[in-house]
């Protein structure tokens, strides 16, 4: 495996969807803006949703291609029934999960979003919304197992391509908004779930390459698929750490009007470069670094650990700068249109702002994690996540009252960080990840190649300033070109520097 190639190809078709889920968002600015419509439906996308990125952001994979992994190398028939048994459970499982939520939905949502008990109506129709929506869970779940098993046989590209799909359906039910008027929200959560069972369908075909998938209700299961399901649900929440803070986010900004929408917004910004940074390199690193722990090949555990922490610190710390010092100029390019009015732009702007702080951090817990993960230890990870979690509400419930939905993000970054300390420290502690030199010393060239770049960013904005104006019809392509040309100088100045090596290109892991 080419650890930057396979990353470059998930990334590419990640950020593909990403960009995608970009002009949907846009669309939903332009035509809910961020007012009682837009935080229902929000509400009624973030909980599926948040279950999408839990399973198919690596946290799926985390837990289930170490252990099937593990299987390959016994025979296909092994792998064959091991996948099997886990798919079976799967369905069984997930059916139940699904029928009681459905019962329940009133009292979920109260659970979900409780200050909205406040409005009647919108609390009525997040209800209506999330019994159509919560369906994707069942499909999305199943494709995340799917998507595992490709990724296993290190086929990356359909897995990270098969989210598209959810972009293409919203997008073109948006772009028929004119004939569906009032019931554009209800067609809406219709197309997120027909886009679940559209991905279901997809990768199960191309699976059926690898192994055959067969559903026969049993009970009965092996030991070792019993210890994969024991390490799923810890896998799930550790993993997936930075979903369920912005969850918990979402339950708190409840009580604030049109909160939801605000940090809805400035969630989407930031995972863009999250998908790449984090992401993708904890997802395509798993497989290999799984074989090497089982083989105890050292040399190779030690070179792919330092060059993924290394490539994810790459990605990450100039889209970081960049969002401190342009939060508000590219949240108004991105979804400064239509209903999304001045006062939106600078609320998500601000939550932007503190996010953006917390982005390495993000991205660092995917790639610790998936250190940890590879060992088939995924208790250690959910240790330090709840920690996480209980910070992110202590601090969040604390100051809400004094400043509003603004510490939500705050907090949420807050507690990443302090998650991937306890990650790497545990690492180090065990001898399961040791800095190599060199390391170090790309460390402080990425670092100083970022703030270089930074500054450059910087002039150009200053520069720019009358073309990136609120009501400018060419705000977004001025600063598309703005962060491309930046981008450019970035990796100019990242091989003179020697923080990016192109040998490093055809470095095989």
């Amino acid at each position: 495996m080419n650890l930057i190639k396979s990353t470059g190809t998930f990334g590419f078709f990640t950020l593909l969807s990403r960009i995608l889920g970009y002009l949907r968002d846009l669309l939903i600015a332009i035509y809910l803006g961020s007012g009682p419509l837009a935080d229902a439906f929000f509400v009624a996308f973030r909980i599926p949703n948040t279950f999408r990125r839990l399973f198919s952001e690596g946290t799926f994979n985390a837990a289930f291609v170490p252990s099937y992994s593990a299987e390959i190398t016994k025979g296909k028939s092994q792998s064959k029934k091991f996948a099997n048994e886990v798919f079976n459970l799967l369905i069984i499982g997930l059916f139940f999960l699904i029928i009681i939520i459905e019962i329940f939905m009133p009292w979920f949502i109260l659970l979900i979003a409780p200050g909205f008990k406040e409005n009647s109506d919108k609390l009525e129709l997040t209800i209506y919304l999330t019994r159509i929506t919560f369906p994707f869970l069942f499909f999305i779940s199943l494709a995340s197992f799917f998507a595992a098993v490709l990724n296993s046989h290190n086929k990356f590209a359909l897995a990270a391509a098969a989210p598209i799909v959810l972009n293409i359906v919203l997008i073109s039910t948006l772009l028929l908004t004119k004939y569906l008027g009032d019931n554009l929200v209800e067609y809406l959560a219709y197309g997120v779930t027909i886009s679940g069972f559209i991905q279901f369908a997809i990768l199960m075909k191309f699976v059926k390459n690898f192994i055959p998938i067969s559903f026969a209700f049993k009970l009965r299961v092996e030991k070792k698929v019993k210890f994969f399901f024991s390490k799923l649900l810890p896998s799930i929440f550790s993993s997936g750490v930075t979903q369920i803070n912005i969850l918990v986010g979402t339950i708190i900004a409840s009580f604030q009007a049109s909160a939801v929408s605000y940090l809805y917004y400035a969630d989407r910004i930031y995972q863009i470069n999250l998908a790449i940074a984090g992401i993708a390199i904890g997802t395509v690193l798993l497989p290999n670094l799984s074989k090497y722990v089982k083989e105890n090949k050292k040399k190779k555990i030690d070179l792919i650990q330092n060059k993924s922490l290394e490539l994810s610190l790459f990605l990450s710390l100039p889209a970081t700068f960049a969002l401190l010092i342009a939060s508000e100029e590219i949240t108004s390019s991105l979804f400064g249109y239509g209903s999304f009015d001045i006062q939106s732009v600078k609320n998500s702007a601000n939550a932007l702002f503190y996010f953006a702080l917390g982005l390495p951090a993000f991205a660092f817990i995917k790639v610790f994690s998936s250190f940890i993960f590879a060992r088939q230890n995924t208790k250690v990870p959910f240790y330090f996540s709840v920690i996480s979690v209980i910070i992110n509400i202590i601090i969040s419930l604390y100051f809400f009252n004094q400043i509003g939905f603004i510490i939500i993000p705050i907090a949420t970054s807050v507690s990443s960080w302090i998650n991937s300390i306890l990650l790497l420290i545990y690492l180090t502690n065990k001898n399961f990840f040791t800095f190599r030199i060199e390391i170090i010393f790309s460390f402080l060239k990425i670092i100083f190649t970022s703030i270089i770049a930074s500054l450059f960013f910087y002039y150009l904005l200053n520069l720019s300033q009358k073309y990136l104006m609120y009501d400018s019809s060419f705000k977004l392509i001025t600063i598309l070109s703005l962060v491309i040309f930046t981008l450019i100088v970035y990796f100019l100045l990242s091989i003179i520097t020697k923080a990016f090596k192109m040998s490093d290109i055809k470095l095989k892991y």
